[in-house]
């Protein structure tokens, strides 16, 4: 069975509602639904969140990074971490540890650790990006590059059940393949992301910015939230090693993003923001 008629395939079931998500994923879900609860106040949460190491360690992780905590005095509690870093930060959270989940056991598969390595990357430079240059809310630009490849973690998270779907190197499973060079196949993936990050309550604009950087489309001025996410995507010293031709060449893009900021400028910026991209990556994949 040819990738594109998998992909197809995939999108239809997806379309028809029948989303299939692993254990560990749904409990992500559960998580991230009682959060969103008007009714769940801080000692709710925070005992939903002790409960789930990996995300306790997530909060715990992002508070101490240099973008929250100023003062470099260490948080090692979860009260005091959520505090510091906001409700909103942590729903974020709440929504990447679904993210990550969706892979369920291929979580260490390399190609796995990869696309998530990516997407840290991604969703770090597109806070810096947002605050300094394209002047979105770094915030959002966080969460929307957290979220970015959810459609890629789904497609891998189903691969047994469709064989030939991951058969060949990370590298070219994907980009290599004649069959998936054309606009019907880029729409089944965009299907399938965007089913999913509505069924997960993702806000419209970030999942309409989301979809602008899968189709690779730069705003004139390029400032919207989807440019944010291009902009960084092409600077992230991890790519994706799953990708589907964008509209786009990367010497689009990075000309694009120098109509904002000189190339001098941008270096300065991206040397004087290296600290606390490291630090949030690095929290972001504890």
């Amino acid at each position: 069975m040819e990738k594109s008629a998998i992909l197809s395939a995939l999108a239809t079931e997806v379309k028809e509602g029948r989303l299939f998500f692993s254990t560990s994923a749904n409990t992500a879900i559960h998580i991230k639904n009682k959060l969103e609860d008007p009714d769940c106040n801080l000692d709710s949460a925070i005992h939903l969140i002790k409960a789930e190491p990996l995300f306790a360690a997530k909060v715990v992780g992002i508070a101490n990074s240099v973008i929250f905590n100023r003062t470099g005095k260490e948080v090692t509690d979860i009260r005091s971490a959520m505090t510091l870093i906001g409700m909103r930060t942590v729903r974020s959270l709440a929504i990447a540890i679904v993210v990550q989940q969706l892979a369920g056991p291929q979580q260490k598969n390399p190609m796995v650790v990869e696309l998530w390595q990516h997407s840290t990357h991604v969703a770090a430079l597109a806070r810096v990006i947002a605050r300094h240059i394209t002047k979105q809310n770094p915030d959002t630009a966080l969460f929307a590059g957290i979220i970015h490849e959810i459609s890629w973690f789904y497609l891998l998270s189903r691969e047994k059940h469709f064989p030939g779907l991951m058969d060949e190197s990370a590298a070219t499973a994907w980009a290599s393949d004649e069959d998936l060079k054309n606009e019907s196949e880029l729409e089944c993936e965009i299907q399938i992301g965007s089913t999913i990050l509505k069924a997960l309550s993702v806000p419209t604009p970030v999942l309409e910015g989301i979809i602008c950087l899968w189709k690779g489309h730069l705003s004139s001025p390029p400032t919207t939230l989807g440019d944010t996410l291009l902009f960084a995507n092409q600077l992230a010293p991890v790519k994706s090693p799953l990708t589907l031709t964008l509209n786009q060449t990367g010497d689009d893009i990075m000309y694009g993003l120098h109509s904002l900021i000189d190339e001098q400028a941008l270096q300065d910026l991206l040397k004087e923001s290296e600290h606390e991209v490291k630090s949030l990556t690095k929290a972001l994949n504890s």
